[in-house]
């Protein structure tokens, strides 16, 4: 029997070309503030994160390694309400990849949108 006491996603990095871009978008669309400082020669803006609450952190990440896609790891964000926050999207010129899709009987709705960096983003919302 395994003594797993946390769930295995700790912290992701959103890649990013331009970072003030990418800080005004992610603010726009979540009315966030971002930590921003220079972290082993990587520009790097923190999401913001509270010990006590569930879920995990990330940055936006600007570097020679960090490449926006639509391939690979697809990252979910939280939102409380996804029809707001896609309105909000679409309003700072991102591209809508998959369109709201609610599934009341599993609890959640998602979307997924292309960020100003190129990257493909899900978008989640409990019901």
């Amino acid at each position: 029997m395994s003594k797993e006491t946390r769930n295995p996603g700790v912290y992701f990095e959103i890649p990013v070309l331009n970072m003030d871009r990418a800080v005004r978008f992610y603010s726009a669309l979540f009315s966030f503030s971002f930590d921003q400082e220079e972290f082993d020669g990587i520009q790097m803006a923190y999401f913001p994160f509270k010990e006590k609450l569930s879920g995990i952190t990330g940055a936006l990440a600007k570097g020679e390694i960090y490449q926006p896609m639509h391939q690979g790891i697809l990252l979910y964000l939280h939102t409380e309400d996804l029809e707001e926050t896609l309105r909000k999207a679409e309003n700072t010129g991102a591209k809508v990849l998959y369109p709201a899709t609610f599934h009341k009987d599993l609890g959640f709705a998602v979307a997924e949108i292309e960020d100003s960096e190129g990257n493909r983003i899900g978008l989640h919302q409990r019901l």
